[in-house]
């Protein structure tokens, strides 16, 4: 009998953390996956897709905070070329996008190192402002779009009425 009591104590505690994983690593959201090329970089963002349900993306977070601009995993940038984010350089390869939220109508674009539930400002690499506008419609789900203007990449991201928007460049 205490053999039996020693194996289902083992196996509820291997169900409690299968479980306990399953609902920490997967929220059922969707990823997200753009590319495009901007001059000559190939760019590509990857990030999760949230629903609103019933949310207002504004009321979720705080002047000063940062946000993962999805869910889930880290929304990252990989890109094949140096990129000039604002006036800094930042190298080839995959980085994290971060949106600091610096109040009313005030949105910075971020690329780091450090994702967002530990970021600080040591984990910056660079930086430029975003163009933050309110729209008619809403977007139910995290939408991201990179666009090339002539050369300069632009990142779009839609979530609600939220629409934010940065520019970047190849580095030369």
């Amino acid at each position: 009998m205490k053999s039996f009591s020693r194996i289902f104590l083992g196996f509820t505690i291997v169900l409690a953390l299968a479980w306990l994983t399953q609902a920490t690593l997967a929220h059922g959201n969707d990823r997200g996956d753009v590319k495009a090329t901007i001059g000559d970089a190939h760019v590509e963002i990857d990030y999760g897709r949230p629903s609103l349900k019933g949310r207002d993306p504004l009321s979720l977070i705080k002047p000063g905070q940062v946000w993962r601009m999805g869910s889930d995993a880290s929304t990252t940038i990989d890109s094949d070329k140096d990129l000039l984010v604002g006036d800094t350089k930042v190298p080839k390869g995959k980085h994290i996008l971060l949106a600091r939220f610096d109040g009313p109508g005030k949105w910075t674009l971020v690329v780091s190192s450090k994702p967002w539930n530990s970021y600080d400002s040591s984990g910056k690499i660079a930086e430029t402002p975003m163009k933050f506008e309110q729209a008619e419609d809403s977007v139910e789900t995290v939408t991201i779009q990179i666009m090339d203007n002539y050369g300069t990449g632009e990142i779009s991201v839609s979530w609600g009425k939220m629409r934010l928007t940065a520019e970047f460049k190849p580095a030369m």
